[in-house]
């Protein structure tokens, strides 16, 4: 467990002050009232959502003394998506001003079922809502059961437990996300015959096996001259996956794409490099980092399929809220999307 900080209570003068207006603007803003430029609202307003200032049910809770713990239960081998989804937590305090709020990170091995179990439920109880990237297996299936039935909600993040009765997922469309990797290397490739490998982390992820499944289908109805390879196994580490990427770019002289499922990029990229296959071999992989923005300027990966880890950190926070609160989710307002970075649009 790495930080546990309470949060106090945004009232309607720290809005006003980091809108940079009076309090009675910001009432006419809160209740309608005409004389306030457009420019001004808007400003306000953004305040307000960023702030989370909910002043009747806030009050309401104030009155109540009502205080809500939340804690976000992350991978222990941090890569630089997991890192910014920690950050953002962290840094969002002051949206959680609102509410008397307490958010806990607390770290653990995701890939090992035994693990993540024990820390599901060694935490559990002391909690309103737990936001947990999940390893889809039956003991953790049962301990997030167990969690709902107690009355926690439990958000799965990143990865998914879709046959547990976990409260919401947040994440992306894995499978689209993996149908996207695979038309954009079978477009890359441009024709050439040849094998086309798959890294992942670990295939107990369900987002990790969502992607492979996507590109399996493109490949199969899209791409007859290209053969999908079973899946090698990293567990997003970079040293792993770049023994592995060695293995294959020696052994599998036909190798003419790669597909990264989840982390350990720069391995992956340093056995390209390390072999001469750099710019031979078309490499697609996820999340823009400084690493993968570098390999995309350099010309070692062709696309990176990037999601926000900002917004699935800030959606998760929104959604443990509402549902802590009994309020209304906003179905539209949550969705995540995916973007196909290239080095010519790189932002």
């Amino acid at each position: 467990m790495i930080d546990q900080t309470e949060i106090s209570v945004s009232t309607l003068k720290d809005v006003a002050r980091e809108a940079g207006v009076s309090i009675a603007t910001v009432d006419r803003v809160l209740h309608g009232r005409p004389g306030v430029r457009k420019a001004t609202v808007t400003r306000v307003e953004e305040t307000i959502a960023r702030l989370g200032f909910r002043p009747h049910a806030a009050a309401a809770e104030l009155a109540r003394g009502k205080s809500y713990r939340f804690c976000f239960v992350m991978p222990a081998s941090l890569n630089a998506f997991m890192s910014e989804i920690q950050e953002t937590v962290l840094k969002e305090r002051a949206w959680l001003m609102a509410r008397r709020t307490l958010v806990d990170i607390v770290e653990t091995d995701v890939f090992d079922p035994n693990a993540l179990t024990r820390t599901l439920e060694e935490v559990g109880s002391r909690y309103d809502g737990i936001a947990v990237v999940a390893l889809d297996h039956p003991r953790v299936r049962a301990a997030i059961d167990d969690l709902m039935a107690a009355g926690v909600h439990v958000v799965t993040l990143v990865s998914d437990v879709p046959a547990s009765h976990r409260a919401r997922y947040v994440g992306i469309d894995n499978i689209a996300a993996g149908r996207t990797a695979g038309s954009l290397i079978g477009r890359f490739i441009g024709g050439r015959k040849g094998m086309v490998a798959v890294v992942a982390g670990s295939l107990a992820l369900s987002d990790h096996t969502d992607r492979f499944i996507g590109i399996s289908r493109v490949i199969a109805s899209d791409f007859p001259d290209l053969e999908l390879m079973l899946p090698v196994e990293g567990r997003d580490e970079d040293a792993t996956n770049q023994a592995l990427t060695t293995k294959l770019l020696t052994e599998v002289p036909d190798l003419v794409g790669i597909y990264n499922i989840g982390a350990g990029t720069s391995g992956v990229a340093a056995a390209l490099a390390e072999t001469g296959k750099a710019g031979k071999v078309v490499f697609v992989g996820h999340d823009l980092t400084q690493h993968t923005r570098r390999f995309l300027l350099t010309g070692i990966m062709d696309a990176v399929i990037s999601q926000n880890p900002g917004r699935e950190a800030r959606s998760a926070l929104r959604i443990l809220q509402a549902l802590a609160r009994k309020e209304p989710i906003s179905a539209a307002q949550e969705v995540i999307g995916i973007d196909i970075v290239i080095r010519e649009n790189l932002p």
